[in-house]
């Protein structure tokens, strides 16, 4: 709006200023044109005048002139007009001298300007300047504008040649302009204000509805699906409003429907998982009776008891985990927190995977400066956390040293699970959290994992408002890095370890999440996701 009143504001002061211009030359030539005529004319009858008339002495000559000059004032209300008679100084030769005078006491140097007086004075045609006229206003000396006609004359008896001037007073046209030129000022300035005003309503009322749109789609998009626009009237932007309220009902109707459907997902697994609990307990006790009684079966049936043991445990496991996956889509999963150590829980955990790590041949090493570290935290869940990384280091290690860094600053403490194995690239890191995401979908388990754990790991990281954190370089391992905070309300802003952790020692100071040692390799990923086993 405002660049519209700028612009239109310009616009009017150049066609004001073009408009008077205009006016004011045309009215100037046109009444030059006249005073030209009238002054050719008056100056003329005068000449003729005094050639025709034969007077012998200089009181006769001064009685003539002073009963013929009189004659070329007047002229008329809007143009006054005056004459002077001045001597020309190269022309007296002879003692027989009139003496110069003038309308009101009109004088040469007074009135006309130095060039026309030169021109007269050497020239035989008749001359204009313009000129500005001294007046008496209300006892103010004044200047008017003004137009100066002069031609040299002859008087008898001697033919002393004298300069004769017409000067119009141009003081009723300089009105006639100036009123003219505040009449386009003032009007020029009412438009400005109409148009201004027109502006200010047309932008309110398109300005308005953009804004109330705006707002609206801030709401929708904080999930406020019932707001709309108000619409009234039948022009575009009503149009708009109503296109834009039939698409707000169509995207509440659209996620209404996929909410329901994400609820009955949710609500179809935790009820599929609670039936399930009571036959698979009764299938259970059956396959352990049979896993119990194997060495009386023959070698068949004796392979076919311990595979249906192995799987019923595996098939509880996942159920298991199914029903804690759809406690946190149901928002009932509950944190009770504690005083726990790190360094109890790391142990726990070791000890619970050492024969899994003596199956596959792997050193698990823990490496800190410290021997304790206590945050508030579930111990159950951070125990889950940790041994679903240990384990999945254990899985994909190929048998290498599994390194285990504990470190802490004065707000976090951080843990570190870093294999030597297979590794994975940095797409796999970035979707290793998704539920049932595997890197090699032709990998078989062999820790007999659901495909859950991580994700599970991830929603438990969440709870107590950690970091879950993975990194990997193919054929150069991985390494999951948990930064917990020591108190339940604070908010993390650096982890104590950079991610991967160096290989000697730890870090001597803190390090921003995300950021990797110098000697660690490139690329960096993810906090949310599923499981690589």
């Amino acid at each position: 709006m405002t660049s519209t009143l700028v612009l239109t504001a310009v616009a009017l002061v150049a066609v004001g200023a073009f408009l008077s211009s205009q006016i004011a030359n045309g009215l100037y030539q046109e009444r030059l044109d006249q005073f030209k005529a009238e002054a050719s004319e008056g100056l003329s009858e005068v000449k003729q005048i005094f050639a025709q008339t034969s007077v012998t002495g200089q009181e006769d000559t001064g009685q003539l002139v002073r009963d013929t000059l009189p004659s070329l004032e007047g002229g008329g209300a809007d143009a006054p007009r005056q004459f002077i008679l001045a001597d020309v100084p190269e022309q007296q030769t002879s003692d027989f001298i009139i003496s110069p005078f003038g309308s009101n006491d009109l004088t040469e140097s007074a009135a006309i300007p130095d060039q026309l007086i030169q021109a007269v004075r050497t020239g035989d045609a008749q001359y204009w300047s313009p000129t500005s006229l001294p007046t008496s206003a209300s006892g103010t000396e004044l200047n008017v504008p003004g137009i100066a006609f002069g031609t040299k004359v002859t008087l008898p008896p001697e033919q002393t040649e004298y300069a004769l001037y017409l000067l119009y007073d141009l003081s009723s046209m300089q009105a006639t302009l100036d009123y003219i030129h505040g009449v386009i000022w003032i009007g020029g300035t009412l438009l400005l204000l109409t148009i201004g005003a027109i502006v200010w309503l047309v932008t309110r009322s398109l300005v308005g509805p953009v804004s109330h749109a705006a707002l609206v789609s801030e709401k929708l998009a904080a999930g406020q699906l019932q707001e709309r626009m108000e619409t009234q009237g039948e022009d575009e932007v009503a149009r708009l409003g109503a296109s834009f309220n039939h698409m707000a009902a169509s995207l509440q109707d659209q996620i209404t429907q996929l909410a329901q459907l994400s609820q009955m997902q949710q609500r179809f697994v935790s009820d599929v998982s609670h039936e399930l609990r009571t036959p698979l307990t009764t299938v259970r006790m059956a396959a352990e009776v049979l896993h119990e009684a194997r060495r009386d079966f023959d070698p068949v049936n004796r392979r076919s008891a311990e595979i249906l043991y192995n799987q019923v445990e595996r098939f509880q496991a996942l159920l298991a985990d199914l029903l804690e996956i759809s406690r946190f889509d149901a928002g009932a999963a509950v944190l009770d927190a504690e005083p726990t150590d790190i360094f109890q829980l790391v142990q726990h955990v070791i000890d619970g995977a050492q024969p899994l790590a003596d199956s596959h041949k792997s050193e698990i090493t823990v490496i800190s400066s410290e021997t304790k570290c206590v945050v508030d935290a579930d111990p159950r869940r951070i125990d889950r956390i940790l041994r679903n990384l240990v384990l999945n280091a254990l899985e994909h290690g190929e048998g290498k040293p599994i390194n285990i860094y504990i470190a802490s600053n004065p707000d976090a403490v951080a843990v570190a699970v870093r294999d030597h194995g297979i590794g994975m690239s940095p797409l796999d890191a970035a979707r290793v959290f998704d539920r049932f995401w595997r890197a090699d979908p032709a990998r078989a388990r062999t820790t007999g994992g659901s495909g859950l754990g991580l994700s599970i790991a991830t929603e438990d990281a969440r709870l107590h408002g950690a970091w879950l954190q993975a990194w990997g370089s193919p054929g150069e391992g991985s390494c999951f890095r948990l930064t917990l905070p020591k108190r339940r309300d604070a908010v993390l802003k650096v982890s104590p370890l950079p991610l991967p952790p160096r290989q000697a020692a730890l870090p001597p100071g803190p390090v921003e999440a995300n950021q990797a040692a110098p000697d660690a390799l490139p690329t960096l990923h993810g906090a949310v996701g599923g499981d690589r086993s």
